[in-house]
């Protein structure tokens, strides 16, 4: 789950919060968050016991159109955006200037696709030799930044009122930006039927890979900011090349700018890996989307060209700040919906659903988990309406898909 938002966010954040407190809160908050949801989604997973992540799950507990509908955020910009930003993002930490930024990074994810699309074992051995790389980087990284003294007299000071910023719909906006770089969080119950033992694997992958990522994700945080002025940060993508340039000068941050760009291509791999098993999830239920079914040897081949496409496209038409914020505020959606699932799995549970995991102090963090998301949402809508409205229109778009679905194709029993 470790991507690209915890190596790019800051910057954005950095807009308009200056408070060295305001700025870890958020990151221990979205940590909390993204903990809270895992909790609630160990539970649902655990008892549906279905591989698909919000498809599935939400196509159990309401109706099939709002399963269908979190199919279709997946579908659209659930991996396909992430993809995007990662392939921005990779041009940006690219120690050497690239003249055509877009280009190059749809390159990238062509390749990439390309992968994934040959055989179940070539990817599988791609994906897991880039994540290794990638826990190694961080933590190298971390490791030299807390070693090395860092200029106290620039980033790490108090700005502005702590308490005005954590209430303000600036502090609301970046906690989008921290929830996406979350949001792999939830990753793991795209695979639950892969699971020997859901009930004990599921809720260690979910809840013990938030832990151990949330620390990673607020050291970084800190290190940036104890190494570079905030003003030099401001809305700048690679901030870990700023950062390493700092501390150990531009011959070794470009070493460190190379490896972050490998790093990066770990995240659209993974993305690129999990993303088309929803589509064909879909696909398997629908037959509108029937085109996009596993093909003989289990490889979702053509809905991975599908998310290429969709990736490619985001990445030609938008910003790096808007994809994010349009993705964010969908995947806040889809996931809200999914944590208040629990009551009413909760009151529809018979005496012997023991079988089945129990998030702890319930009903405690699903609504910490709605209440923050509800309040994400509002804010979004009132601060970023462009964006905001974009993702409505996503949604008008995908209810209609449903209808003519229903209407012109008999649906298929899974």
């Amino acid at each position: 789950m470790i991507g690209t938002g915890a190596f790019t966010s800051l910057g954005f954040q950095l807009n308009d919060l200056s408070n060295i407190s305001s700025i870890l809160t958020l990151w221990i908050l979205g940590g909390i968050l993204a903990l809270s949801g895992a909790f609630s989604y160990a539970e649902v997973g655990t008892a549906i016991k279905k591989s698909g992540g919000e498809y599935a799950f939400l196509n159990e507990l309401y109706h099939p159109v709002i399963g269908y509908l979190s199919g279709w955020i997946s579908i659209t910009v659930g991996f396909a955006a992430p993809i995007a930003l990662s392939a921005i993002a990779f041009t940006e930490y690219f120690p050497w200037h690239i003249s055509h930024p877009k280009f190059i990074g749809i390159v990238i994810i062509a390749v990439i696709t390309w992968v994934h699309s040959r055989n179940l074992k070539s990817s599988s051995h791609f994906q897991n030799a880039f994540t290794l790389l990638k826990i190694l980087v961080i933590l190298i990284f971390i490791g030299i930044a807390l070693f090395l003294p860092g200029e106290t007299g620039h980033s790490i000071d108090q700005g502005a009122s702590f308490s005005r910023e954590i209430t303000s719909g600036a502090f609301a906006i970046s906690l989008i930006y921290v929830s996406y770089s979350y949001s792999g969080w939830n990753a793991a119950a795209y695979i639950t039927e892969e699971f020997r033992n859901p009930r004990k694997a599921l809720p260690i992958a979910l809840i013990g890979g938030t832990l151990i990522v949330t620390t990673l994700y607020t050291l970084l945080q800190y290190s940036f900011l104890r190494h570079v002025p905030q003003a030099e940060l401001i809305n700048k993508v690679n901030v870990g090349t700023i950062t390493a340039q700092h501390m150990l000068g531009n011959k070794f941050s470009a070493l460190f700018s190379s490896s972050i760009s490998l790093l990066l291509i770990s995240g659209i791999s993974a993305m690129v890996w999990v993303g088309p098993k929803v589509t064909a999830k879909i696909a398997f239920k629908y037959p509108l989307w029937n085109y996009f079914r596993e093909n003989k040897n289990g490889i979702p081949v053509k809905a991975s060209w599908l998310q290429f496409a969709i990736s490619a496209l985001l990445l030609i038409t938008g910003t790096f700040e808007q994809v994010l914020i349009y993705c964010g505020v969908l995947l806040t959606f889809s996931s809200l919906l999914v944590v208040t699932g629990v009551f009413k799995l909760r009151r529809n549970a018979s005496k012997t659903s023991s079988v089945y995991y129990r998030s702890p102090a319930y009903p405690f963090f699903q609504l910490l988990f709605i209440l923050i998301s509800v309040w994400i949402i509002v804010f979004a809508f009132i601060n970023k309406p462009n964006e905001t409205l974009l993702g409505t229109l996503n949604l008008v778009v995908g209810v209609i898909s449903w209808f003519f679905s229903t209407k012109h194709f008999p649906r298929q029993k899974v």
